[in-house]
């Protein structure tokens, strides 16, 4: 057959379905957004850049993201979107060639105490699967290798509906691997008696001393006084051992108090119940005082930690159980299952391989899988997140990025540059919201948003390349080659903190003097054991050196939209007080959450309409305007205020209007100028907590910790969400804390804090069982000399020596 020849020598004409290479969005009014137009080009990388608080979160996850999940949500029939939750169309007047988005946030993973890294990526799944099959001895399905299921027996009759009814005799059973002693928690809690009560007083001379048990309490106190069970005058010391056993362990029991029938329960699993089941991070600071000072956590002695029962622990592979397995460096686990050469399973085995390799591809090979992931700091979660999408073999995807470099080394953002290009050469979209300089120079485009933060932001102050960026003049142009110059001098410490034999994770038997009165900057790789060594010894062993410690950490703030700024700093109690002693009424009625709320919209300001499968509506409250308050509430004025005008006030504002005159309020301008401190003047009193920024968060978290009184502040990574601009401000802030007679140590990467720390702990060489170790102490400037370590190389690139 001859060859088909082509006449046509012109090339065809652009296909109709290639000419949608870009996302546009027009007119975005999402949060402080102001009318924000951008074409975002497809299949590149763009980075948006701009101060915390410019609206750049608002724009990718608020518009961009939210809106292509709720389409994809809505191609879905009614029956199952009534489980799905419900998205509202973000405040938007057009959003074209959008693409399935895909949202890798910076989410800390929960801190359940059964959830675990192996748990969260699946790979705890494939394992048990493989121990099911090859195991010896076998002792049952996977659920027989799962600590978070139970071994269940039961029998009895059951009756079967079928034909003529009749009653058959049936036994079920069920084996987990639940270590039944510490029930899959790998840890058992051991409640210190001397801290819930005085032994030598009676009951009726008030010998409780847990928080909140006061003597005339009808439900607490009066019900173990007055049940009859014990006697109410005997101290506690005298107690015989049958009362002892009622006391502290007695079943719920029906009592009557003055004809009131209540439940009398022992006082162990009572306070098991009312406050050990609870997330300690949301309990008032008292109470989690009091929990941390009577419970100790201890490894459990049946499972040895590993969560596991007997039976699951004793099959093995190749002498390798299931615990080993899961307690081994993914690295090294991965080594192992290469070696497994059993075609039955193979489709298992590469399937788990993958997942290994993705843990060690994306640097994270040094975690275990047995490590609880509310351990994790915010940036090993996000990388965990991203090993599902790693191996993905979809194209033409928008990947949604939260500053994906955060708690990486200046060595490892490298790595996480090269993720980020090959999801994008994979023929993505890459959207990637970031401060640091490095990222933002791979970008194919950036989009520039402020000029400012809150009211002062929200609009697009430069779209184009890295090279335009900064020749552009803006703020984000101006500070991009910002370099921070080595500090001369540095201050003499004080005094010095000893750490000795520090063995936690991957510590391996450290020893080291961290100096009191001065920055000290601990720095290292990611996993090389930095807050292992801090969070884990120094903050147990303050106590030596007479100080108590303040610690900072990335834990993400809890709060509903009632919560703001006022409620969660404490700012809101002292100008309550004021409003009430300058009109003579009572402090409620200035709270929108008890007795000054409007009735109509219980406080909230808008009222909320559920429309089952779609989208809710949010209306703005007729009666209060969305003010919150009763109106007879907003008759009452501090200084020509009433408290929906201070609310509405921003940090600034409220700061000037609480310094002098009618309205001074000492405590209230105290607070504010620690939130003026660490950059937060732009927020207004009463915004929603769930409208801001995870760098926003951070530092509201550090701002509140700054009034509490202590020798040592420990900071893990404050420059987390900060603009290049701001970490000026927070080097200040540091500054003035040392300057007052405080010991700051800081957890972090930033190469600006390590060259204007006056003391550096480098720990390394390299992360999981390649760190744990001290590698340099000394001075920033001896650092640079010596350029020993990753940390020295870095930094001495960056200031130029």
């Amino acid at each position: 057959m001859s060859p088909v020849t082509r006449t046509d020598t012109q090339s065809p004409a652009p296909h109709a379905a290639d000419s949608h290479d870009l996302i546009r969005v027009h007119g975005a009014r999402v949060n402080n957004l102001k009318d924000v137009s951008v074409e975002i080009p497809k299949r590149r990388l763009t980075v948006f850049t701009g101060v915390s608080g410019s609206g750049k979160s608002s724009l990718v996850f608020g518009t961009i993201a939210a809106e292509s999940q709720r389409l994809i949500n809505e191609t879905y029939s009614a029956f199952v979107q009534g489980f799905m939750p419900t998205l509202a169309r973000p405040e938007v007047d057009v959003l074209e060639g959008l693409t399935t988005a895909i949202i890798v946030d910076q989410e800390r993973m929960g801190a359940d105490p059964r959830s675990t890294v192996g748990t969260a990526t699946d790979a705890n799944v494939m394992l048990r699967i493989l121990f099911s099959r090859l195991g010896k001895p076998h002792i049952g399905p996977p659920s027989a290798y799962a600590f978070n299921v139970p071994s269940v027996r039961a029998s009895g009759a059951i009756t079967v509906e079928r034909g003529a009814k009749k009653a058959v005799k049936a036994t079920f059973s069920r084996t987990g691997g639940m270590c039944p002693r510490c029930e899959g928690r790998g840890t058992v809690t051991d409640i210190d008696l001397t801290q819930l009560y005085d032994a030598s007083k009676s009951l009726a001379e008030g010998a409780f001393t847990i928080p909140g048990w006061k003597s005339d309490s009808f439900w607490t106190v009066r019900v173990y006084a007055e049940s009859g069970l014990l006697d109410p005058d005997k101290p506690i010391s005298k107690y015989t051992k049958r009362e002892m056993q009622d006391f502290l362990y007695r079943e719920p029991t029906k009592v009557k108090v003055e004809g009131v029938n209540l439940t009398y329960e022992g006082l162990i699993p009572k306070i098991q119940k009312s406050f050990l089941s609870k997330d300690k991070e949301a309990m008032q600071p008292h109470i989690r005082a009091f929990v941390e000072r009577a419970v100790t956590f201890a490894t459990c002695p049946e499972c040895d930690g590993t969560r596991l029962s007997e039976g699951a622990r004793s099959s093995k592979i190749r002498r390798i159980s299931i615990a080993d397995a899961c307690a081994m460096e993914i690295r090294d686990l991965a080594e192992w299952v290469r070696g497994l050469k059993e075609p039955s399973v193979a489709p298992l085995l590469t399937a788990l391989l993958g997942t290994l390799d993705s843990f060690v591809e994306i640097g994270l090979g040094y975690l275990a899988l047995d490590r609880p992931s509310g351990t994790l700091s915010g940036g090993e979660a996000q990388r965990v997140k991203m090993i599902r999408h790693l191996g993905s073999s979809l194209t033409d995807t928008t990947y949604v990025f939260d500053e994906p470099t955060i708690g990486l080394h200046p060595h490892d953002i490298q790595r996480m540059n090269d993720l980020l290009l090959r999801l994008r050469d994979k023929g993505n979209t890459v959207l990637v919201v970031e401060h640091k300089p490095q990222t933002i120079a791979i970008a194919d485009h950036v989009v520039d948003l402020g000029p400012g933060a809150g009211t002062a932001g929200g609009t697009v102050c430069f779209e184009g390349t890295v090279e335009g960026l900064r020749a552009g003049g803006t703020v984000t142009g101006r500070h991009l080659d910002d370099r921070a110059t080595l500090k001369k001098p540095v201050r003499t410490p004080t005094g010095t903190l000893e750490i000795r034999g520090a063995t936690r994770h991957n510590l391996r038997n450290v020893n080291v003097d961290i100096p009191l009165g001065v920055l000290c900057v601990v720095t290292g790789v990611a996993g090389s054991g930095k807050s292992s060594l801090i969070h884990g010894s120094l903050e147990h062993g303050s106590g030596a050196a007479g100080s108590g410690v303040v610690s900072v950490d990335q834990g993400a703030i809890k709060g509903s939209r009632r919560s703001n700024p006022a409620t969660y700093t404490g700012l809101l109690d002292p100008i309550r007080k004021a409003f009430a002693k300058a009109n003579g009424v009572k402090p409620a009625l200035f709270s929108a959450n008890s007795e000054g709320a409007c009735p109509t919209c219980n406080g909230i300001g808008v009222i909320y309409t559920d429309l089952a499968m779609m989208a809710g509506v949010a209306t703005t409250c007729e009666d209060c305007e969305g003010k919150r308050f009763e109106t007879s509430v907003l008759d009452h004025h501090l200084g020509g205020r009433d408290i929906s005008e201070v609310l509405a006030m921003s940090v600034t504002e409220a700061e000037e209007f609480f310094a002098a005159g009618e309205a001074s309020t000492p405590a209230a301008h105290r607070i504010l100028g620690r939130l003026a401190d660490v950059g937060l003047g732009y927020l207004t009193l009463g915004q929603p907590l769930t409208t801001l920024s995870g760098g926003e968060r951070q530092r509201l978290k550090l701002a509140t910790h700054m009034g509490e009184k202590g020798g040592v502040y420990v900071l893990d990574e404050p420059t987390t969400g900060l603009h290049l601009a701001d970490v000026e401000q927070l080097l200040g802030l540091l500054d003035r804390l040392v300057d007052s007679g405080k010991s700051v140590i800081v957890i972090e990467h930033h190469q600006a804090v390590m060259a204007h720390a006056d003391w550096i702990i480098d720990l390394g060489p390299g992360a999981g069982h390649d760190g744990g170790r001290i590698v340099f102490e000394g001075t920033p400037a001896d650092l640079v000399a010596a350029r020993s370590t990753l940390t020295g190389e870095h930094l001495a690139a960056y200031v130029g020596a």
